[in-house]
């Protein structure tokens, strides 16, 4: 047995040595004298040494007090969007989206919100909605300067004030984004009205996914960008930004499979099971942000190298 354990451990720390021998054969591009074995080193020990999980766990928080005020600004928003069947297509979105065992609660909100609309709620919420979407974005800034790579950061209030501007900025492509795709929608409902539409189920389902994909690259892109006094040294597309939108497809991807097939967890968590499994869902797209800023944090160590 002893001598297995000992087999097993030296093939082992063979293959680490032929792993890291080709790695260090592999250089950077753009980055003469190192190699993907350096940016491993560097990536790795930030992340170890940067406390990731507990960063996420800020976000996570923050963000989760963010949704509520910004929902009820969005329902209440909604009506007032001058776009054809916008409010129909929109409900079937939701409907698609949403696990049964809550659909029912949601639209009855939804629909006692269309049908009295309510200018001061709105201004009330969008209030509320702009001062936790402040705290939300500054603790993803402060996440970003917790890194163990970066030293620089912003005094609180101008942090807060940045915070609160990129929140603008991400609120308003965010309804730009989503008036696009339902019109879209819309649009191929009017246009191919005479056409299944299983017949260009194709092309809908490449557009939903290159779309969400270039959403998640422009957003991450701004927060890496505006996050940290150094962001805008760099290229406002890095590394780090396509490879936090890829990760966050695939856990959109997965999160989407785990509601479609055990969206019976309110029989075991009662009515806030629908919260645990959001609250788990933002904390593992913070972890998925944090460590797309950690690579390009990690490329940044190595310029100045």
């Amino acid at each position: 047995m002893n001598t297995l354990k000992k087999e097993y451990a030296f093939k082992n720390i063979a293959l680490y040595k032929k792993t890291r021998d080709w790695l260090q054969k592999k250089q950077l591009p753009r980055f003469e004298g190192f190699s993907f074995y350096d940016l491993i080193k560097m990536y790795l020990s930030g992340l170890i040494k940067g406390d990731l999980t507990s960063r996420a766990g800020s976000i996570s928080f923050s963000f989760f007090m963010a949704i509520f005020p910004a929902l009820l600004f969005v329902l209440n928003l909604i009506p007032y969007i001058p776009i054809e069947n916008f409010t129909e297509t929109f409900s079937r979105f939701v409907e698609s989206a949403m696990p049964e065992s809550s659909q029912g609660f949601f639209m009855s909100i939804y629909t006692d919100i269309q049908s009295n609309q309510r200018g001061g709620l709105l201004s009330s919420s969008f209030l509320l909605s702009i001062f936790f979407m402040g705290n939300g974005i500054s603790a993803i800034f402060a996440g970003f300067q917790g890194s163990y790579h970066i030293k620089v950061t912003r005094s609180f209030i101008r942090q807060y004030i940045y915070s609160v501007v990129v929140g603008l900025v991400l609120s308003l492509l965010l309804v730009l984004a989503a008036a696009a795709y339902i019109s879209f929608l819309v649009y191929l409902r009017n246009a191919y009205s005479k056409i299944d539409l299983l017949e260009i189920s194709y092309w809908i389902f490449s557009f939903k996914l290159l779309f969400t994909i270039l959403v998640a690259l422009i957003f991450s892109s701004l927060l890496y960008y505006a996050g940290t006094p150094g962001g805008r040294n760099q290229r406002f597309f890095t590394p780090g930004s396509i490879m936090t939108s890829l990760l966050f497809l695939v856990t959109t991807y997965l999160f989407g499979i785990y509601i479609a097939k055990f969206s019976n967890y309110n029989e075991l968590y009662g009515s806030i099971g629908a919260i645990l499994v959001l609250m788990l869902y933002i904390y593992i797209n913070a972890i998925v942000l944090l460590l797309g800023f950690e690579l390009n944090a990690a490329l940044s160590q190595l310029k100045k190298k």
